[in-house]
């Protein structure tokens, strides 16, 4: 990915990173404040982020609460933020308050391959072997002696089962087909804990990667007991060429710096946003090249193969447990073939690119791609965020 002197950032205002009904919603945000040089749990109430640090010190103490509902509505802060100023501040910037991803301690898992259209081109990857300039060839076979022969298919279920038998008679069996309709989905460790960027900040592709691309999803955040608490916007960054070469190499093609994006916030289930609700959420996708390159996508969890309470199912249990909570990507359909720089090769980004990931009930989020060795270095770790609420009488 090639780098350049100057780009344009991204333009954010309060109204273009809130949901269209905010009015209604509980809405939680997490804000950088040079003052105490550290992030502060925070409500989004209109135009005022209210500061509730005092009342749940990490967003995962928040999400423990049964009534994390009426804090987030009704809770007396102590100091407020105007929004506008918050999304208009400079990425990178720890001297003006600022947006951050809205989760701290909980950890960041992900789950892949949850969509049938996806899926297939997880295929072409492996089949490629992560080289982009085979890729139309090789999806116009797998599309050819596969098509739609997974369409509606329940994962884990005898259907399933008979197409595995036949896909396997074929030779086109594949680990991805494996957790795609086999009985136990992919769900795998994203990033470490605090290591996610913010709406507004900049996302980081590998600098040795050719073939990539973003991952719009809904991320769902979860407490220390299973239960969903509420929804944010994730983009899961994609490294086609480095996973396409192995399955092995998922923890390099996914753990990078910056190469996980959530925000702007997260809303929590009530009354007028249920779980039902966010099972129904529609993403779309807008990427902008400094070339005046543009592309859009979208992505709708209505056609995700697996439920999303199954996936929380896979991460959480008496097999595994998170005392602070953990957030989950739920996996997109989204895998964009479209050429942009040579034709037969796909789509893959370009240094500068602004990327917008946004839902009506959800908000917007935005990131500008560089790679992950320009991006700001990682330092506020777990130690850090512990002394800093000490200081500040906290802990």
């Amino acid at each position: 990915m090639e780098s350049a002197a100057a780009r344009p950032g991204p333009v954010l205002t309060a109204a273009s990173v809130l949901p269209e009904d905010a009015g209604r919603a509980a809405l939680v945000a997490r804000v950088h404040d040079p003052e105490v040089d550290g992030p502060c749990v925070a409500a989004v109430r209109g135009e005022q982020v209210v500061d509730l640090t005092a009342i749940a010190p990490t967003v995962s103490d928040l999400m423990e609460r049964d009534d994390a509902v009426t804090v987030v509505r009704e809770a007396e802060g102590r100091r407020t933020w105007r929004l506008e100023e918050l999304t208009r501040a400079p990425s990178g910037r720890r001297d003006v308050p600022h947006l951050l991803a809205p989760i701290d301690l909980q950890v960041i898992k992900a789950a892949g391959v949850t969509f049938a259209r996806s899926l297939l081109e997880r295929v072409i990857e492996e089949r490629t072997g992560g080289r982009p300039e085979q890729a139309a060839q090789v999806r116009a076979r797998v599309q050819e002696l596969v098509g739609g022969a997974l369409d509606g298919i329940r994962p884990g279920s005898p259907e399933a089962d008979k197409a595995k038998e036949l896909l396997v008679s074929e030779g086109l069996w594949s680990q991805y087909l494996e957790v795609g309709i086999g009985p136990d989905p992919e769900v795998f460790t994203k990033a470490p804990v605090l290591s996610s960027v913010g709406t507004g900040a900049d996302v980081g592709v590998l600098g040795a990667s050719v073939w990539n691309n973003p991952e719009p999803e809904v991320v769902l955040v979860v407490d220390s007991r299973g239960r969903v608490r509420g929804a944010t916007l994730g983009n899961d960054v994609n490294l086609r060429d480095i996973e396409g070469r192995s399955a092995l190499l998922l923890s390099r093609a996914k753990d990078n710096n910056a190469s996980c994006a959530i925000g702007p916030f997260i809303r929590l289930l009530d009354d007028d946003f249920r779980l039902d609700t966010v099972r129904s959420l529609d993403i779309d996708l807008r990427v902008e090249g400094m070339d005046g390159y543009v592309l859009h996508g979208s992505s709708s969890l209505r056609e995700i193969s697996r439920d999303v309470l199954d996936l929380v199912a896979a991460a959480y249990g008496r097999h595994h447990q998170y005392p602070d909570g953990f957030v989950l990507f739920t996996g997109t359909l989204f895998a964009p073939t479209e050429d942009r720089r040579t034709p037969g090769e796909g789509f893959t980004h370009e240094y500068g690119d602004i990327v917008r990931i946004s839902s009506p009930l959800l908000g917007t989020l935005v990131n500008t791609v560089v790679t992950s060795e320009q991006a700001t270095p990682w330092t506020f770790g777990v130690g850090a965020l512990m002394r800093n609420l000490a200081r500040r009488g906290l802990l």
